[in-house]
């Protein structure tokens, strides 16, 4: 009897087996994007190509129905491409119609059939019994109205696994996946807390409210609060709680409340820990710090577009066999048109996603730039505007861009709440920043910090069409998700660094949503010769490789070394490794140095102590302990800090070091501060750890020049000053300098007071409040604070500076409104207001009236809409 293996042969493998190669349906692919191509740019001289539309009808149909067991993905992304072109070229095809509901039901895309083909029902009894079973089996628990797509129901019948890391494109919908499954814990009664790590504070804003929109009365009905800070006043009261959180915010919670249990940690944008940055370690430290526990939490990673999802499960190190808790999947239930836009060419060509080639569309032959081809993609066949996103480099880039193309529409918008923001926008940020006068022609511009209702209304304004054009930075195509009918990419750089294919292949998917729409362009434009067209073809045909965790690539054997040598030596003081290693690399090389370090002390098996494991001997790891134990100051779980920075703040507080004072009136001695300051710098020893801002020493004087401008934006931020106010200081200190310069195009040039140069400075004060204030000294400010709390042993005391500077005032109801939830400008703007909103409840207590929520200042009112929800208790008729 042999004993030969028969293998397995599937039918659908039979099937579809050439169907890849099959070149009449390559041509009838290649000639619709042509003809959509040529549409959408209104080129009505060139003849289109021909397509038997009968044909591409039926490869649509049946691609959609492959069972293949590898490409079956890419087959029903084929023909959604396909039905989505034929939907394009013919809008009021009867056919083109019928054949969309089907081929979006076989692909499992009701909420794609809902915009395009809303009445389809199928002809075939069979066919509609599985369609209402195949509905049926998608339906969303918590929303049955809708579908979940094949890929996300796939994920959601895994999120109850202890661990699961799942990966797909950017418009699968990966956070929405999250956000349903916690609305089905909470609405089945179920007593948890949940944590969602998210990369950037507008992310926060933007997961919160959707949460809070999709739970409701439900929140206080099952007694769940979401939590964005960890000094919300909702954390001493008995609830359950959802945490949504930036790494490093949910590490210091977690490190002020070691007994608070987490059930779910969801990490969202899970290839941060890929990423060689400086943040990357914290999300190492808050696994590491949860997965000890003994009543270890759920925890689910999701990432965009990532080959080897798994890779992420390795940073918990008691997971034998990770390929057994990931799914990666690529299907899409939306389309990108890619096209690469040539200046230097004057050329516009089209990237086939399926022969991988690019095919030029049009020749120009009138002026070429960005304002004339803007309008060109604007409106569709059928008049509607559509929106778009230009992505630039850098901040100087998107306001220039953002100035021109404004400059060239002759007409102002007639939208009322156009007009209240540009007024809200003079009065709280500067009367003469560009944005306000540019919103009125529907333009905007999105970089950098912003109070967050004017920034949260542009991105409503954005997306309920009155706003058209935005112009940003990676700040908002990473943090924010728009409706974008259009992405214009300047540039394959983020800075100054060069984009890799996961960067990529995020911000492209960032257009096209299918909460709105089936399909989107993305324009990569060559407009001079620093950005060459051949760096973007080879971006388009860059496949995604495997990725490695930041410890293992973001290290060199070298630098492993380095570190180990120093701890067994006893030192804590890195040196650069080599000395002229970048600022960002030393950063992360310090942070798991640190980590590594409690790890030893502590006996933590974590990955970054494995990692480090093959320059390490038994007897180096006895010498550390040692070396770090018997210190006055032992390392810690703040990797922001280093035990001899800690040693030299115990050390100072002992010695009576305490915050600068503040008189009657909330005011303090710049002196004083100053003074303050600068034994900070050496307590935490800023020359070395912040030598490009807080410890920067000027080469003219030798002293801390950077240190004193900051000094002075500190004391205006704490005293509750609004940011206008501080941009006229600002421009006024500027004015009365002779010597003073700002930078143009990284260059120095002298200030000349005119409105260009006005923005300058607006938009680096601004960078200083968002990078400096509200994160380093923050950051450095808590750590003085929790240092001075233990010495003292008190749990809070008066005049403690961190509050200050996290709240933007010294003034306690502004502090408790925030707490609360509000943001700084709404909290000012309800104390202005205290007779009309506030109410002293008989215990002393603080209430807000109702009619908060008709407010006249906009911002108020859409707070209070969620926060009504999430604090109810707050709120009196």
């Amino acid at each position: 009897m042999s004993d030969n293996k028969v293998a397995t042969i599937h039918l659908g493998d039979v099937i579809y087996a050439d169907i890849d190669s099959n070149e009449y349906l390559r041509e009838i692919h290649d000639n619709l994007l042509y003809n959509y191509a040529a549409k959408m740019l209104n080129i009505f001289d060139q003849t289109s190509r021909p397509v038997d539309k009968i044909d591409a009808l039926r490869f649509a149909d049946l691609l959609s129905k492959s069972t293949h067991s590898t490409n079956s993905d890419q087959h029903k992304m084929w023909a959604q491409e396909i039905i989505t072109l034929l939907c394009s070229i013919y809008p009021d095809d009867p056919a083109v119609s019928y054949y969309a509901g089907s081929v979006l039901t076989s692909t499992g895309n009701y909420q794609g059939r809902n915009l395009v083909a809303k009445d389809y029902q199928s002809g075939a009894v069979l066919d509609r019994m599985y369609s209402e079973y195949s509905k049926e089996l998608l339906t969303i628990p918590a929303m049955p109205e809708f579908q979940f797509l094949r890929a996300q129901k796939q994920v959601y019948d895994h999120l109850t696994d202890q661990y699961f890391s799942y990966s797909g494109p950017t418009s699968m919908g990966k956070s929405f996946i999250m956000r349903m499954f916690l609305k089905s814990q909470v609405e089945s009664g179920v007593e948890k807390n949940f944590a969602l790590i998210v990369p950037t504070k507008a992310l926060i804003n933007e997961v919160t409210s959707k949460i809070i929109n999709d739970l409701k009365e439900n929140l206080k009905k099952y007694n769940y609060r979401l939590v964005t800070s960890a000094g919300a006043l909702v954390l001493k009261e008995q609830h359950n709680f959802i945490f949504v959180l930036t790494p490093e915010r949910l590490l210091y919670l977690l490190i002020s409340n070691p007994d608070l249990e987490l059930h779910y940690l969801f990490v969202d944008e899970a290839h941060k820990l890929s990423e060689v940055d400086s943040r990357g370690p914290f999300y190492y430290k808050v696994i590491d710090k949860l997965v000890e526990r003994k009543n270890k939490p759920h925890v689910i990673f999701a990432s965009p577009n990532i080959p080897n999802p798994e890779i992420y499960l390795r940073s918990i190190p008691d997971i034998e066999t990770p390929e057994k808790w990931k799914l990666a999947s690529s299907f899409s239930p939306v389309t990108q048109f890619k096209f690469l836009i040539s200046f230097r060419q004057r050329s516009i060509s089209m990237f086939n996603d399926y022969s991988r080639m690019l095919t030029k569309i049009a020749q120009f032959t009138g002026e070429i730039s960005l304002d004339t081809i803007l309008p060109l993609v604007s409106r569709d066949s059928d008049g509607r505007i559509k929106q778009n996103i230009v992505y630039c480099s850098s901040i100087a880039q998107a306001v220039n861009l953002a100035r021109s193309y404004a400059n060239k529409i002759p007409t102002v918008t007639a939208n009322q709440d156009i007009w209240t923001l540009s007024k809200e926008i003079k009065q709280e940020v500067h009367g003469d920043y560009f944005l306000a006068e540019l919103i009125t022609k529907g333009v905007a511009y999105h970089i950098g910090y912003l109070p967050s209702t004017i920034r949260m209304r542009i991105e409503e304004l954005f997306r309920s069409g009155a706003i058209t054009t935005i112009f940003c930075t990676s700040t908002l195509v990473e943090g924010v998700n728009m409706p974008a009918d259009n992405l214009f990419i300047t540039s394959y750089k983020k800075g100054y660094a060069y984009m890799d294919a996961v960067d990529f292949r995020n911000l492209i998917g960032r257009v096209g949503r299918i909460e709105y729409n089936l399909y989107g362009n993305v324009f990569l434009v060559s407009m001079n010769d620093k950005v060459k067209e051949e760096k973007f073809e080879e971006l388009l045909k860059e496949k995604i490789p495997e990725q490695k965790l930041s410890i293992e690539s973001g290290l060199t054997n070298a630098q492993k070394k380095s570190v180990v040598k120093a701890l067994v030596n006893g030192e804590i003081e890195f040196d650069k490794h080599p000395h002229n290693q970048p600022e960002e690399s030393y950063t992360l090389m310090r942070k798991f140095a640190l980590i590594l370090l409690r790890d030893i002390t502590k006996g933590r098996d974590s990955l970054v102590h494995r990692e480090f494991a093959p320059f390490l001997t038994e007897h180096d790891e006895e010498k550390i302990k040692a070396n770090f134990t018997q210190k006055s100051a032992t390392p810690d779980d703040d990797i922001n800090v280093s035990v001899d920075q800690t040693e030299n703040l115990t050390s100072a507080i002992a010695r009576g070091m305490s915050y600068p004072t503040l008189d009657i009136n909330g005011n303090v001695d710049y002196n004083e501060l100053m003074n303050f300051l600068e034994r900070m710098c050496r307590v935490f020893k800023w020359e070395k750890y912040e030598r490009q801002t807080l410890g920067r020493v000027s080469k003219k004087t030798g002293k801390h020049g950077m240190l004193r401008w900051y000094a002075v934006i500190l004391i205006q931020w704490i005293q509750g000053m609004g940011l206008s106010n501080i941009m006229n200081k600002a421009i006024e200190y500027k004015r009365n300098d002779s010597e003073a310069t700002v930078r143009i195009d990284g260059k120095p040039v002298k200030y000349d007071d005119s409105r260009e140069h006005r923005n300058v400075v607006i938009a680096d004060t601004l960078d200083v409040i968002e990078n400096v204030i509200l994160f380093s000294i923050s950051n450095y400010f808590l750590r003085f604070s929790n240092e001075y709390k233990r010495f003292h042993k008190v749990e809070s005391f008066k005049n403690d500076w961190y509050e200050y500077v996290e709240y933007g005032t010294t003034n306690p109801l502004t502090i408790l409104l925030q707490r609360s939830g509000f943001s700084r400008e709404t909290s000012t703007y309800i104390r202005q207001h205290r007779r009309e909103y506030v109410v002293m409840a008989e215990d002393g207590g603080v209430k807000l009236r109702r009619t908060l929520l008709q407010s006249r200042n906009l911002g108020a009112a859409r707070e209070s809409a969620d926060i009504q929800y999430n604090m109810p208790e707050i709120f009196v008729d």
